[in-house]
C-alpha cells in the first residue's frame, strides 16, 4: 500500500477551505449579523458580501486544490498560503478556537505536501 501525500494534501486543504468558506454562511447569515434588524442597511450589505466573497474564494480554492492538471503542488501552496487566518484578537472565543483548527489542519496539509509524513 503506497502513500498518497497530494490526496491526503488535498483533504485537508479541503476540510480547513470548508471551515473558512462555509462556516462563515452559518455563522454570519443569521439574525445576529446579516439580518439582524439592529444593523444598519449598509452593514448588513458589507457582510453579505464579505460572506459571498468567502464563497466564491472558496470555490477557488477547491478548484486549485482538486482541478487535474500540472503545477499540483504549486496549487496546493497557493491555497496553503491565502487562507484567511486570524492576526489579531483581545480574547479567546469561539471563532479563534475554529481558526486555530483550521490553523492546525492547515500545518498538516502544508508538511503533507513537502513530503513530511511520508513513509
Amino acid at each position: 500500500m503506497t502513500f498518497d501525500h497530494i490526496l491526503v494534501a488535498r483533504i485537508l486543504f479541503t476540510l480547513m477551505t470548508a471551515g473558512w468558506a462555509i462556516a462563515t454562511v452559518f455563522a454570519d447569515f443569521n439574525k445576529t449579523h446579516a439580518t439582524n434588524p439592529k444593523w444598519t442597511p449598509h452593514a448588513r450589505f458589507h457582510v453579505v458580501w464579505q460572506i459571498s466573497s468567502y464563497v466564491g474564494f472558496g470555490l477557488l480554492a477547491c478548484a486549485l486544490i482538486w482541478w487535474p492538471g500540472p503545477l499540483v503542488v504549486e496549487r496546493l501552496y497557493l491555497v496553503a498560503f491565502t487562507a484567511p487566518v486570524p492576526l489579531f484578537a483581545k480574547k479567546w472565543d469561539a471563532n479563534i478556537t475554529a481558526f486555530s483548527i483550521q490553523l492546525v489542519i492547515l500545518a498538516a496539509g502544508i508538511l503533507t505536501v513537502t513530503g513530511a509524513f511520508a513513509g
